[in-house]
């Protein structure tokens, strides 16, 4: 009788910066939606925040480890002694306004950090059983900002559209996807890319537009809003995001990108007025005036992108995949949830934020109702 065969079964996923944002959105729906256990590695940077993951309290099924993905012993230890099936890499600086102040820290966390989790699991991939290394996956996490921007009437940007980026941040994150198309297609590293639009939703950090609209006119503060106010974005909310990137991760092939979208462009200042007529509803003033009156405008950034949109038909197409959120329903959801958390909003508004916020936006030079 010949010797017994042990078949090694990988059930966990390894998730990235799976405390910030997007991450923590995810990591929460996937195992709500009874995903395999998930291995998260995040630094808690300003924007990684346990508290996104509280829920999980006691829950073996989520793993957390406090690192850095440019500590590459730390990525290889974690690699070998969870062995998960997947890589989801979510981990990234990813605030325009910030990579203008000093772009050091998105250079080494894009994009020397992004080399560094290649190259482990390149190493890792190398280290696997012939039915694994099909199996596994590396689904790596980017911008539609890649893609720079778009005059009023263009075409939306496909997966073909050239890279052109026009930011700090964006330069960053298109040099990460660089990175990872050559190790699919010079190591064979079975890469997955992902081009976002603007996410909005729950748990996001108040230095982005909606959240830092909501937060301001509840505190009574101006709602400051770059130069006119018209450039134009794809609105996706983010649990529609997490829903697209399952599939990404289930059914995407190697070597491919897909562009996820929302599929809703609209300008800052009809997001903000959206914002703002939203909490008139929600929450009003004890004054009984509108929360438009808060906004003012204020000098524009440098090289400030006009417009993003996304065509997302690819994903649809190849992958079934539709958001289920329209702008009307997310946003109504997202205020919701900041008016029901406002422990959470207290807890990430430190003395540091505030001052950044005050240093970033400065006083206002003009206002309108």
């Amino acid at each position: 009788m010949g010797a017994a065969r042990f078949v090694i079964v990988f059930s966990m996923i390894f998730v990235t910066g799976g405390a910030g944002f997007i991450g923590s959105n995810f990591v929460l729906d996937w195992l709500a939606a009874g995903g395999e256990p998930v291995l998260n590695l995040d630094r808690l940077t300003y924007a990684g925040n346990l508290a996104n993951l509280a829920a999980l309290q006691g829950d073996a099924r989520h793993v957390f480890v406090r690192g850095d993905i440019g500590d590459a012993p730390l990525l290889a230890r974690l690699l070998a002694e969870h062995r998960p099936r997947a890589i989801v890499h979510f981990a990234a600086e990813s605030h325009v306004d910030r990579s203008i102040r000093g772009a050091g820290e998105f250079v080494e966390t894009n994009i020397v950090g992004t080399f560094r989790l290649l190259e482990a699991a390149r190493g890792y991939l190398a280290s696997l059983p012939e039915s694994a290394r099909a199996a596994f996956r590396f689904l790596h996490v980017s911008t539609d900002e890649v893609y720079g921007s778009l005059a009023p009437l263009a075409p939306a940007f496909t997966e073909r559209h050239p890279y052109e980026p026009n930011s700090p941040y964006s330069a960053s994150k298109a040099a990460s996807d660089h990175l990872a198309r050559a190790w699919h297609h010079t190591h064979g590293l079975p890469v997955v890319t992902t081009n976002c639009s603007n996410n909005y939703g729950p748990y996001q950090f108040p230095e982005k537009l909606i959240p830092l609209m909501i937060v301001g006119a509840l505190a009574g503060q101006p709602l400051p809003v770059y130069g006119d106010g018209q450039q134009v974005r794809d609105w996706l909310y983010v649990k529609d995001h997490c829903s697209a990137i399952r599939r990404a991760l289930e059914s995407g092939q190697p070597g491919q990108t897909y562009n996820i979208g929302g599929g809703n462009e609209k300008t800052n200042l009809a997001i903000v007025h959206t914002v703002c007529d939203l909490l008139d509803e929600l929450s009003p003033r004890a004054d009984g005036q509108s929360y438009r009156a808060q906004i003012t405008h204020v000098t524009d950034r440098p090289g400030h992108d006009r417009r993003y949109a996304i065509d997302a038909r690819k994903i649809e197409r190849e992958l079934g995949w539709r958001p289920l959120e329209t702008f009307d329903t997310g946003i109504r959801k997202t205020i919701a949830w900041y008016l029901a958390n406002p422990a959470w909003v207290q807890g990430v508004q430190s003395g540091a934020y505030r001052d950044w916020v005050q240093k970033q936006y400065g006083a206002p030079t003009e206002a309108r109702a």
